[in-house]
């Protein structure tokens, strides 16, 4: 689908205040509330917009340890397959297949170095998983929200 020019400001205007009203909405993009309800409506149906969510910083939860770890599997492993074996692993934030030697790269939450071990430990014991390289974060430099689309 393509996205004009308004609803690229209207998705702009979401990811700035996911809770801004239609009619905040409209005020800064020049559409009245219920033309920006459809065209939300419309952004939704088309999986332009998949969902709504609150953002936490994980460190207010005691989450305060993360890490990215390199997974190495076993052979031709699919896609489909590591998800299968790294999914119902919960301090498992993201994952991404990815080029180069490893088979995925996996971004971990965990309370402490002694969690993170643990929940490393479990990824490990995976049946496809042969190996992992770890890599502790020390700082987080830029943790930009997902920005909305340039024009053009």
């Amino acid at each position: 689908m393509r996205l004009d020019e308004l609803d690229r400001r209207i998705v702009a205007q979401l990811l700035e205040n996911g809770r801004a009203s239609y009619a905040q909405i409209g005020d800064q993009v020049g559409l009245s509330a219920p033309a920006v309800k459809r065209r939300v409506d419309r952004l939704r149906a088309d999986r332009v917009i998949t969902g709504f969510a609150a953002v936490v910083d994980p460190a207010s939860l005691g989450w305060t340890t993360e890490a990215f770890i390199e997974i190495y599997c076993t052979g031709a492993t699919s896609p489909d397959e590591i998800y299968s074996s790294i999914r119902k692993h919960p301090e498992v934030v993201a994952a991404y297949t990815v080029s180069g030697d490893a088979s995925a790269l996996v971004h971990v939450r965990a309370r402490d170095i002694q969690h993170l071990e643990q929940a490393l430990e479990r990824l490990r014991r995976e049946h496809n998983i042969t190996a992992t390289k770890t890599s502790i974060v020390l700082s987080r430099l830029i943790g930009r929200p997902i920005d909305a689309p340039s024009a053009g």
